[in-house]
């Protein structure tokens, strides 16, 4: 049997969802020309007016925008940061415990939020910060004299989005450094010991370097978020009350297109968000490949 013959099982085996890709994901992308047309629902996407680069020009009076933007920018690299550096002082932390099965079950109970729906763990969160939740109540307990509205309070959202999604995020990041950490030479840790050197000393000058590629390389992986704020977290959160702090790129687009039923609008927003990422990703990879030595072929 010739190579060729004995790989079509395999092909029939991914036929279906090359199917299911092409239908749900390929030949939608053809609605993006509702970005170059004034829409009519009577005409159709491929009846109505070309306007060409008229809806980009209107995204961009729109007054807020610019909030928008910021939002989606701040709230996207701020998890970035903050979720990466949780997840690698995590796994340093994890890594010096000794105990295996003490090791393992931590694990376990911190890594398994990154399992959970927003859709469950935003009720969740807004039963723990809603105005006789528990974090009021223990502000209540130590005097303070009234209770916070968190997620309707526009200083409070950011900070609450990014530190929930900390907190359900950094557990499964954590597990590719705790991988980084097993790969590094036991000698080295042995050598460095008798040597004198302490475990703060093992870890500047054995850890951390043995790890550095793998923190190059996510961090310049993570360049492709820029933009992605956490549609779900958000829609799940927030509330007219903090479209200043907590509206961004995608929840607009949500509005915008099935709310405001401004279809053109917000594909147009969309596009741009996407061809935009499409830099990033491309920015990303490069700086991986160069600083890394990563491969995606």
């Amino acid at each position: 049997m010739s190579r060729k013959s004995s790989s079509i099982p395999f092909h029939l085996m991914m036929l279906p969802a090359m199917v299911l890709l092409a239908i749900f994901s390929i030949y939608p992308m053809f609605g993006v020309i509702l970005a170059f047309e004034d829409f009519n629902p009577s005409k159709g996407i491929w009846g109505s007016p070309f306007v060409g680069l008229e809806n980009f020009s209107y995204m961009f009076q729109i007054p807020e925008i610019q909030q928008i933007l910021y939002n989606t920018v701040f709230i996207a690299v701020s998890k970035i940061i903050f979720t990466e550096a949780a997840a690698l002082t995590f796994a340093l932390l994890l890594h010096e415990l000794r105990l295996r099965l003490l090791k393992r079950v931590i694990q376990t109970v911190v890594y398994l939020p990154h399992f959970i729906s927003w859709v469950l763990l935003g009720g969740i969160v807004a039963n723990i910060f809603s105005l006789d939740g528990i974090v009021n109540t223990a502000l209540a307990a130590f005097g303070a004299p009234e209770a916070i509205m968190f997620l309707g309070s526009n200083p409070w959202f950011p900070g609450i989005v990014i530190g929930t999604h900390v907190w359900q995020e950094f557990g499964f990041g954590a597990v590719i450094y705790l991988a980084a950490l097993t790969g590094i030479d036991p000698t080295l840790y042995e050598a460095a010991e008798i040597d004198g050197a302490g475990r703060l000393r093992r870890l500047t000058s054995v850890t951390l370097p043995g790890i550095t590629t793998t923190i190059v390389l996510l961090v310049l992986l993570n360049l492709q978020n820029v933009l992605n704020a956490g549609q779900e977290q958000i829609l799940n959160l927030y509330n007219p009350l903090v479209y200043q702090s907590g509206d961004i790129i995608d929840t607009y687009v949500y509005r915008a297109g099935l709310k405001e039923l401004q279809f053109e609008l917000a594909t147009a927003v969309g596009l741009l968000k996407s061809v935009v990422s499409f830099f990033f990703i491309t920015v990303s990879y490069f700086l991986a490949s160069k600083f890394a030595n990563y491969r995606i072929f």
